[in-house]
């Protein structure tokens, strides 16, 4: 028999891999199609066995079995899905693309089939309002699903639930349509450049990058793209300001072209989808939807947040521009007569400024962050914080060769979890960094007949992921950081930190699985420590020479923290405040996106605007990334984590005591409980703005009276 024929798709076995850790090495193209539509069979067998089932509706016989009970036969939905949609944004190809832009609409209509199902509802309603008694995280997930049912539209009547379907299932076209189309444009775009006086103040490191990267695409000279390691110091160091000036307006012209890849028309359907959606749920518009289940509680809690960052910040930031300014003034060499700051001279003219008040820059720091040394400077940390280790397992089967797979052991020797990191640019990849999972934790009953029980469980460990964009190494050297670089690794390993240390009893609650302005608290929290000299001593050593990073340059580091920091702020309230005005509309939105954009963000821009560039049409996070409504959460988060580091600083930034107390009532509890109440046992008080104040150097005005 021949042996092809014989082959099995691997999602309907046992994966056999160490952890049964996903098998990226058997996996083909076709395995996708095929595993998804068993597994919405599977799905659909599972919910009539609920439904049918003639006792009496309980927690256990219905909401466990809705929401989190594992099974190796139905949950093979969920196991395709995390592989294949995970791949979409990390390694992906036009077959991928074209197999998830049919798959959408179907898997949007199976969730809206089981969300929709009246019968099932039913149940889940019986159960939550007759229930035995629950503990503190079964009530949680008991609240979520019946909540997570009725925002689906659960109890809407037959109309209602069929407009719902309608929006959904194109909401999900035009996400995925978004996301490709700014693939596309993104790694479309090349600026291939043959004289070598046009690299005039390019560093080194960019030259051998765009070097390399002509010689993989069988050029001469050196090519440079918009991926973030080739973009920024192309940026920020190219003296010549025509060739700064085309791939600025590259970078932010993407998707409002005249041609297949434009996203305007998809950016202005996407918020009017979402705001019928929520306005056939009962909201007046998509913000108040999103935000009834999160710690801002309202659209006028997100704006008290945005405006006093703006009050305490914007009179700082006209003081930076205006360095900024007269910096360039300084300069005025390099431009023609009348001409002003453009938006394509900050990065580099704010490199002059730093140099001139601090003497440091990127490069200089470069040498010492050898992208090895600083994986283990993390995983040091890591150690350091909470005795957890790391060792790389090559067994462990990866998706791509930039791939690394570690296995993770807790303080205690035993498994934790396994770690993938994904460190470097290529063509099918999304720009930008993200903490992703192959699968993740929970208490599995090892007898399915018997109740829940410490001597009846399992705990099933998460597999997490790290997906970056960072520098890579060429044919002569390393890869070698930049020390924003290494604070995007410690992001992200916050992040995954977060899913590692998951210890409850439903996935569903697991991890980072929180209300989405907690998610980054761990991750922002982490960022702290690149700039603690205790940190960077254990692994900042010079490529070549083995040298430690001189003191002197920690020092440099240290005072420079606070560069351009509150323009940095404004750009994120900047970014906030677009993200609250397309989803606060109560009406159809007909504006034109371009002239809207530079309206709606107005408060926190300090320069002129150009009128033929766009963000909304890039903007993933608030169009196709989840956060909806939801951009805020960052500077929320930000506030969170600073007076959580506050914490740290005071008992001791390596204080094993204060950072059990971080992993036991925040990084393991997942959203189990309310996360103010999670943040008041850790800190034993409410979080205030006065920690990110001081560590920004930012003083409050005082209010007129």
């Amino acid at each position: 028999m021949n042996q092809e024929n014989e082959r099995k798709n691997p999602f309907f076995e046992p994966y056999n891999t160490p952890h049964d850790t996903a098998p990226f090495d058997r996996i083909r193209l076709e395995d996708f199609e095929e595993a998804f539509m068993e597994g919405i069979r599977r799905d659909d067998e599972q919910i009539e066995k609920i439904i049918n089932n003639p006792e009496k509706p309980t927690f256990d016989n219905t909401i466990i079995n809705v929401d989190d009970e594992k099974d190796n036969y139905y949950d093979l939905l969920d196991r395709v899905s995390t592989v294949f949609f995970n791949l979409l944004s990390a390694e992906t190809n036009d077959d991928m693309d074209a197999l998830a832009q049919k798959l959408s609409p179907i898997l949007t209509k199976h969730a809206n089939d089981i969300r929709l199902n009246e019968r099932l509802f039913e149940r889940i309603k019986y159960v939550h309002r007759h229930h035995r008694k629950l503990s503190a995280e079964e009530k949680m997930l008991l609240d979520t699903c019946y909540d997570g049912f009725v925002r689906s539209g659960a109890l809407l009547d037959e109309e209602g639930k069929q407009r719902l379907r309608q929006l959904t299932e194109e909401a999900s076209v035009l996400g995925l349509q978004f996301s490709q189309n700014l693939l596309k444009e993104q790694k479309a775009y090349t600026l291939h450049l043959t004289d070598e006086q046009q690299l005039d103040g390019l560093p080194e490191t960019a030259r051998e990058a765009a070097a390399q990267t002509a010689r993989e695409r069988g050029l001469e000279g050196w090519v440079f793209t918009l991926d973030y390691p080739s973009y920024s110091p192309f940026m920020t160091y190219a003296t010549n300001r025509e060739l700064r000036r085309q791939m600025y307006m590259a970078r932010n012209t993407v998707c409002i072209h005249d041609n297949a890849e434009n996203n305007l028309d998809i950016c202005k359907r996407l918020v009017n989808l979402r705001r019928e959606i929520a306005q056939l749920l009962g909201f007046k518009t998509y913000a108040d939807y999103v935000l009834r289940h999160r710690m801002a509680g309202s659209v006028r809690g997100v704006y008290r947040l945005l405006n006093e960052l703006i009050d305490a910040y914007k009179p700082a930031a006209l003081k930076e521009r205006e360095e900024l300014r007269r910096m360039s003034c300084d300069r005025v060499a390099t431009h023609k007569k009348g001409e002003t700051l453009e938006p394509w001279d900050q990065a580099y003219y704010a490199h002059k400024l730093q140099m001139k008040k601090y003497n440091i820059d990127a490069e200089m720091l470069r040498p010492y962050f050898q992208l090895d040394k600083v994986i283990s400077g993390v995983f040091g940390l890591a150690t350091r914080l909470y005795g957890i280790t790391f060792k790389e397992n090559k067994a462990i089967p990866v998706y791509h060769p930039d791939v690394k797979a570690y296995e993770v052991f807790d303080k205690d020797g035993s498994f934790l979890a396994v770690f993938y990191a994904d460190f470097h640019p290529r063509k099918g990849k999304q720009g930008g960094a993200w903490m992703t999972e192959y699968r993740g934790q929970w208490m599995e009953r090892e007898d399915v007949k018997r109740p829940f029980g410490a001597d009846n469980c399992k705990n099933v460990r998460p597999h997490v992921s790290v997906v970056m964009n960072l520098t890579k190494p060429t044919d002569d050297k390393p890869a070698l950081l930049t020390l924003g670089e290494v604070e995007t690794f410690l992001h992200e390993f916050g992040h995954s930190l977060h899913g590692m240390f998951a210890n409850t009893r439903f996935e569903s609650l697991s991890g980072t699985n929180v209300w989405w302005d907690f998610v980054e608290l761990p991750s922002q929290f982490m960022e702290n420590f690149a700039v603690e000299k205790e940190f960077l001593q254990t692994f900042a050593f010079h490529y070549e020479t083995g040298e430690p990073l001189p003191d002197e340059l920690i020092r440099r580091i240290v005072r420079s923290r606070n560069f351009m920091a509150a323009t940095g702020c404004l750009r994120q309230v900047s970014l906030g405040l677009l993200d609250m005005a397309y989803y606060t509309q109560k009406s159809e939105f007909t504006d034109d996106i371009m002239t809207f954009e530079k309206q709606a963000w107005r408060k926190a821009i300090l320069g002129r605007q150009r009128t033929d560039t766009c963000m909304t049409v890039q903007f993933s996070h608030i169009m196709a990334g989840g956060y909806a409504a939801g951009y805020y959460s960052y500077k929320w988060a930000e506030v969170l984590e600073a007076d959580a580091f506050a914490v740290f600083k005071r008992e001791g930034i390596f204080n094993p005591a204060t950072a059990q107390r971080f992993r036991d009532c925040i990084l393991s509890k997942g959203g189990t409980e309310n996360p103010m109440i999670l943040y008041k046992r850790f800190k034993g008080g409410e979080p205030t703005i006065d920690a990110l104040l001081k560590r920004n150097g930012i003083k409050r005005q005082a209010k007129k009276a």
